[in-house]
């Protein structure tokens, strides 16, 4: 009888300190069940909690206290990119000729043949490969010098400002306008070189060694070659920038954050840089209401700076875009994907929640939307420094589960 009595004990403790999803909380219940655990994080915690349905505050603790965000960071630079990009949109590399140069009617290209970057940061061997094809389909057979790399879409910081812009490990590689295979060192060069070797293998010729360059300036131009300067040999899209938002919030993607920043600062904002991108990113996010302090795009910096309200009312505000269905989609979802993935398995919250995660050390967060069992729409924000970050997620994943069970 022995281990039939330890396995009740066992099974009465759980479910005391691990309620079931079945079990409703009153929106009293929530406030009381929330305000004892968020008690448990410290006085540089803030909360905030929101009904969708009518913009009422379900919970409020420091709701305005500004906190280090970590990757929390990454949820205002996706929205900007979402909403000034589209999700449709895509970062384009393109492979072209020097300005007002054609190959002649025997394949031959006078000069250099330039790939030029777009800011893609998913740019790979297979991409090469579909743009040496393209260049071989345009009757190409020979090109009179090198194979160059063009990065200058972006400038050349490789890292963030937590490193003094110097390549930094923590992002995964050196930020560039054209990055190849998540932003290997010297990438211009080497996406050149492979680029190459392609068009070696299309039994495409070239004279000089491929090199890392700058396609020269197409001002000088005359009017009538405007219309042939316009169309490149060849050019590959990105993932749409939906995709992109995704595959950097679901996994909490450094690289992918800080590449989309210096993207949003090439194409809306001064030029391809940090400072420029947050530029762009900050302007967006006024006319949502929303203001935090910016240093990066990826949250690595402890100089970012919002409060747990800000970040609610941005997810209010995105909530009711046109695109709030593909912003949603960009985050990871409890107990099955991402950096949530092993958490909050068995409650309530599995499925139900999506939220954005974020990690240093003596930081934690998280913030996103509950779909309740009581059929009701949350938005969430909690935000932790000086804590241990472990035990802060182990708090985090028990407030958003008895937010999901909210009746």
């Amino acid at each position: 009888m022995r281990p039939r009595r330890i396995l009740l004990l066992a099974l009465a403790v759980s479910l005391l300190l691990f309620p079931t999803a079945a079990q409703a909380v009153s929106q009293a219940g929530l406030r009381s069940t929330l305000n004892t655990l968020h008690n448990r994080l410290g006085t540089s915690a803030g909360a905030y909690v929101v009904d969708l349905a009518d913009g009422s505050v379900l919970y409020s603790h420091r709701p305005t206290l500004a906190l280090a965000p970590a990757s929390n960071e990454k949820l205002f630079v996706t929205a900007a990119a979402l909403l000034k990009f589209g999700g449709s949109a895509t970062l384009t590399t393109r492979v072209e000729a020097g300005p007002g140069v054609v190959p002649d009617a025997d394949g031959v290209l006078p000069g250099n043949l330039y790939l030029v970057g777009g800011g893609d940061p998913t740019l790979d061997d297979a991409g090469l490969k579909a743009l040496a094809d393209q260049v071989a389909a345009a009757g190409i057979k020979e090109i009179e010098g090198a194979v160059v790399g063009d990065e200058s879409f972006f400038d050349t910081l490789r890292g963030g400002p937590d490193s003094s812009y110097k390549p930094d490990g923590d992002l995964g590689g050196w930020l560039s306008g054209l990055s190849w295979s998540h932003g290997r060192a010297y990438s211009a060069k080497r996406a050149a070189a492979k680029l190459a070797a392609y068009l070696k293998a299309e039994k495409v010729s070239y004279e000089r060694a491929p090199k890392a360059g700058r396609r020269p300036s197409s001002g000088a131009i005359e009017a009538q070659d405007a219309e042939t300067e316009a169309d490149p040999i060849a050019s590959l899209p990105s993932p749409m920038v939906s995709s992109l938002i995704q595959r950097t919030n679901v996994p909490s993607e450094n690289y992918y954050a800080e590449m989309l920043t210096k993207a949003l600062g090439a194409t809306y904002g001064a030029r391809g840089s940090t400072t420029a991108g947050l530029a762009v990113v900050r302007a967006q996010l006024a006319t949502l209401g929303v203001h935090p302090r910016l240093v990066d795009g990826s949250g690595l910096s402890r100089a970012n700076q919002t409060t747990a309200q800000q970040v609610v009312r941005l997810l209010q505000r995105m909530d009711a875009q046109d695109a709030a269905s593909t912003w949603r989609a960009s985050l990871p979802i409890a107990g099955q994907t991402g950096t949530l993935r092993g958490r909050m398995r068995g409650t309530a919250a599995a499925g139900r929640c999506a939220a954005k995660t974020g990690t240093l050390i003596g930081v934690s967060a998280l913030s996103g939307y509950c779909a309740t069992t009581g059929g009701r729409t949350i938005a969430f924000s909690f935000i932790e420094n000086r804590v241990c970050n472990y035990c802060a997620k182990a708090v985090e994943d028990r407030m958003v589960s008895a937010i999901a069970r909210l009746d």
